[in-house]
This record gives C-alpha cells, structure tokens and sequence, in this order.
C-alpha cells in the first residue's frame, strides 16, 4: 500500500510537460504496434475529455463571478494608464491572431468531425441574434448544457450583484474559486493519461496526417506569440514613450519570459516581475498592484491560443467567417483571456465559449482543448512568457521616466 502511495506522490509532483511528452511517445507506439490496443486505449482519451466537459462550464461560471464579486475598488490614477495598456494588448493580440489564421489556415484532424450536423451562422447577424438568445438562456440549462455565452453572462450579472456583499460572503466566493481551480488541477494532472488515449486513437485512425496538422497549428501559434511580442509590444511602448522600447523588451524577455517559460504559471512569476520592476527602479505602489493585477488580466498568450484553434476549428468544419464576425471573435476572445484560469493551460478551457459564436458543439469544441494540451508542451510554455514578461513591459511604459 505504501509502495503505491510513493508512486503516487512521485506522480503528483513530477513534471507535467515531461509526463505528456511520454504520453505522446506512447500513444505513438501503441499505435503503429496494435490499433487495436490503441481503439482500447481511447477509452482514457474519452474519459479525460468528458472530465473537462464537465468542468468547463462550471469554471467559467466561478471564476469570472469570483473575479467581478470580489474586486477591490480601487481608484488609483497610475492604475489606469497601465489597465487600458493590458486591454489594447490582448485585443490587438487578438486581432493579430485573427489575421494570421487567415493568413495560415489550418485544418485539424477532428473525430467523427465529418458526421457532425452543424448549423453555422451564415452572417456576423446570425451570430448576434444567436448571442442574444443564448444571453437570456436559463442559469441552470446553460450550465447543463454547455452555454458558454449564457454562463457569461449569468456570471457576470451575479458578480456584480454580489460586488457590495460582506466580507464573508466574497470569502465564500473566493473558497469556491479556489476549490474548484484545485478540481481543474487535478484533472490536468491526469492528462498525460488523457492524452495517451487521444493520441493512441487518433494515430491508429488517421496515421501522421495528425501529427502534421499539429506541427502546422504550433507553428501559427509560435510565430504569431513572436510576432506579438518582438513587433506589436515594441509599438505599443513607443507610442506610449516615444523611445526605442526594444532594450526594455529585451531586458523583460530576458529577465521574465525565459523563467515564465519554465514554470508555466503567470501567478509563479509574479515574484520574479516584482523584482525586475524594483531594478528597472519602478514605483512600488504602482508595480505592487500592477504586476499581481496583470498576472489574471493581461492575457495577450491567451488571447492568442483561443483564436487560433477556434478559427482552425472553424476551417476544419467548413465554416464561413466575414470580417465582422472575426471582429466579434476578436472581442470575445480578449474578455475570454481576460477570465483564464491562473494553472497551466487555463486558456483551453475557454476555447468552447469562442466555438459557441460559430454553433460548434462541445464534444468537437472539447476535442480542440485535447489537441491543445498536446502542443502544450510548447504553447503553454511560450503563452505564459508572453503574457508575464508583458506585464512588466507594459507597467515599465506608463513609468517612462524610469527607463
């Protein structure tokens, strides 16, 4: 008993990305040894994906309630400058994510994708009219049923509602995020299991078309993380400071983004981003708020992640998308990155809320998040550099008297 304790243990606290990059390699092998085995290793891809079914919506639910309910009200005038900086840099990463997707299409190799009866808005007013519906949609049957948009909006409404309620009541909130982000953990542990599963079936019914798809989709999501980070970020401080930005961009991806690289975790690096804002010789007051503020929503990585494999979902599918509706993706790609969850691949699980807009189920919108936990091992990786080195960036451009 105590033997299968200590595996356990050795389990739980190994390194996750090492896990699933096994996982994969196994999924491979058992695949091209015995497709058979490999159809019976599904079962474990199918029970991970049904266990982030579940909790996708509740999720949601909590989180962005948790977040408006209990929000300190604070009225701080350096904050202000430094907040509309992380908003303009999810959105645009957003948008830039929109047109690489264009640019780059990529179609994805989904299960049982071709038998699926779709009914795809055929204009941005189709998909207005749908939003609206399913804005009004009963709390209970939205969660039941998967409606991330309803969900939304019920989490938003009871947010606010709760906003001036007493202390205990937030503390309760809080308890309830914070239990529920341990569920999400959990079952992210598992996902080297999951993961197995998904790759095992899907090789043993595909071949390598998959492991194509999957260089192709990293590749756009890479260079697009890039592209956001080394060209959008340096505009955005330059029109702020009117000053050559790339020696601060340089410093924070140094300094930050090669740590966030490694620990995955925006909420691990805050104290590493502390401490490069006190040597860049930043206010405290403001770094001391900024940086833990910007650790939640300054989410331009998963702004990026959300889109993409949205719009390649899309293309997969066969479904039209006009400018409009790309536009509307952008928007609700950037308030979904703003509610990511704090652990490592917290963005995923808000790729079905942006799959709603275009009518795509859950169980393909779900099989979308599996595929994303496979790339992770980079994705992720890079998503969280982005995101915590920008946070100082961007803290850094409203101090420009300091660098």
């Amino acid at each position: 008993m105590s033997q299968k304790c200590s595996l356990v243990s050795k389990y739980s606290k190994g390194n996750l990305v090492v896990q699933i990059l096994i996982g994969i390699v196994l999924g491979v092998v058992v695949a091209m040894v015995s497709p058979e085995l490999a159809s019976a290793a599904s079962i474990l891809g199918s029970l991970f994906v049904g266990a982030l079914k579940a909790i996708a919506p509740i999720l949601v639910f909590i989180l962005v309630a948790t977040a408006i309910a209990t929000k300190e009200v604070d009225s701080t005038a350096n904050m202000k400058p430094i907040v509309m900086l992380y908003l303009i840099g999810t959105f645009s990463a957003a948008l830039i994510a929109v047109s690489a997707s264009f640019l780059f299409p990529v179609e994805l190799v989904l299960i049982d994708a071709a038998n699926t009866n779709l009914t795809p808005p055929d204009s941005v007013i189709s998909v207005l009219k749908g939003v609206l519906f399913n804005m009004v949609d009963n709390p209970v049957n939205a969660l039941a049923t998967g409606n991330f948009i309803g969900i939304l909006v019920w989490a938003i409404a009871i947010g606010i509602a709760m906003h001036y309620s007493s202390k205990e009541t937030k503390n309760l909130f809080h308890d309830v995020s914070t239990g529920v982000t341990k569920i999400v953990r959990f079952i992210i542990r598992l996902a080297p299991f999951g993961i197995f599963g998904l790759v095992a079936n899907t090789f043993a019914e595909t071949g390598f078309e998959a492991l194509f798809s999957y260089g192709r989709l990293l590749s756009v999501l890479v260079g697009t993380m890039l592209f956001i980070a080394f060209v959008v970020n340096p505009i955005i401080v330059f029109v702020k400071t009117r000053r050559n930005p790339y020696p601060l961009i340089f410093t924070c991806v140094r300094e930050s983004g090669i740590t966030a690289f490694f620990t995955r975790s925006s909420a691990a690096n805050i104290p590493v981003n502390m401490n490069l804002c006190k040597k860049l010789g930043l206010h405290e007051d403001t770094y001391s708020i900024s940086i833990p503020l910007g650790a939640t929503t300054n989410m331009a990585g998963a702004a990026v992640t959300i889109t993409v494999l949205t719009l390649a979902t899309v293309h997969t599918l066969g479904i039209h998308v006009d400018m409009a509706t790309a536009l509307l993706l952008s928007v609700v790609s950037a308030l979904a990155a703003c509610g990511a969850s704090g652990v490592a691949g917290g963005s995923l699980l808000l790729i079905p809320l942006a799959c709603s807009l275009f009518g795509i189920s859950n169980d393909i919108a779900l099989q979308v998040v599996a595929i994303g936990f496979i790339i992770g091992v980079v994705q992720d990786s890079l998503e969280t550099a982005l995101n915590s080195s920008t946070d100082v960036v961007f803290t850094a451009a409203c101090d420009a008297k300091k660098i």
